[in-house]
């Protein structure tokens, strides 16, 4: 069965390798002035989803193997069998402050807030999405077993790391052509994550990899294609900002307005 879905990604990601799309321009954004800037698309379809589509290949063909057991052994060796850190609850959305802390510093980014907070939904929304159908579907045990999860089998991939994963690449399409290093940043939040998942003993490492490639193909996808989800209402109204709020008890808004 993991041979037979790791052949239908391959087989999906040379298809799209044959299609062609039109480049879409990149808008430079501050919140007291709105500029268009044209960046061109330098990378195509396919080469933007080899990454992923690796990462969830590897994931599915390791999951339930002896190595990956003998390797979460060894890391629970290495940092204690009573280890335990919530830290991943946090990190997993430091990619967001980092998105909406230089938007209201007036740092360049491809798109207006608006369509930074509509893809960002958008990608969640799909990555979480299918995250959680894998999830039912595989039904596969934790490693710290019911303690680090709910009671139902549900390792498999880790919905933290494909939450990390996504933010995190919501923060590169927006900034890697214009500060590629506030760009990449996003993904060590994201790879602290998922380590953190290892190191609590709630994921094994094929659950983090898929969880990895779910975020980061999801949030492509949604980047490539953003362009038939264009309407913005703000795009003409300088000095106003709106940006999500997350937490342990809930989701919430933060609006700001410059006069």
């Amino acid at each position: 069965m993991r041979f037979i879905l790791c052949f239908a990604l391959v087989f999906l990601c040379k298809n799209i390798c044959n299609a062609q799309f039109t480049d879409v321009s990149t808008h430079d954004y501050k919140f007291t002035k709105t500029e268009r800037k044209d960046i061109p698309n330098k990378k195509g379809l396919f080469s933007k989803r080899i990454v992923p589509v690796a990462l969830i290949a590897t994931g599915f063909l390791l999951s339930t193997s002896d190595f990956e057991k003998s390797l979460q052994k060894d890391i629970r060796g290495a940092v204690g069998n009573d280890f335990s850190a919530n830290y991943d609850d946090y990190t997993r959305y430091a990619p967001i402050v980092q998105l909406y802390a230089a938007d209201i510093l007036g740092a360049k980014s491809k798109n207006h807030w608006f369509d930074q907070t509509r893809n960002l939904i958008v990608s969640s929304i799909i990555s979480n999405g299918a995250s959680t159908i894998l999830k039912k579907e595989i039904y596969k045990e934790r490693p710290g077993g019911l303690e680090y999860g709910s009671t139902h089998a549900n390792s498999f991939p880790s919905g933290h790391t494909t939450t990390a994963f996504t933010t995190a690449t919501v923060l590169y399409e927006e900034f890697i052509e214009t500060n590629p290093l506030l760009a990449y940043s996003g993904y060590a939040f994201a790879i602290a994550t998922g380590g953190l998942r290892m190191m609590n003993n709630a994921h094994y490492l094929s659950d983090v990899l898929v969880g990895a490639g779910i975020g980061i193909l999801a949030t492509r996808l949604v980047y490539h294609f953003d362009y038939l989800i264009a309407w913005n209402p703000f795009k003409k109204k300088d000095g106003i900002a709106l940006a999500p709020q997350f937490n342990e008890n809930g989701f919430g808004f933060y609006f700001t307005k410059v006069f």
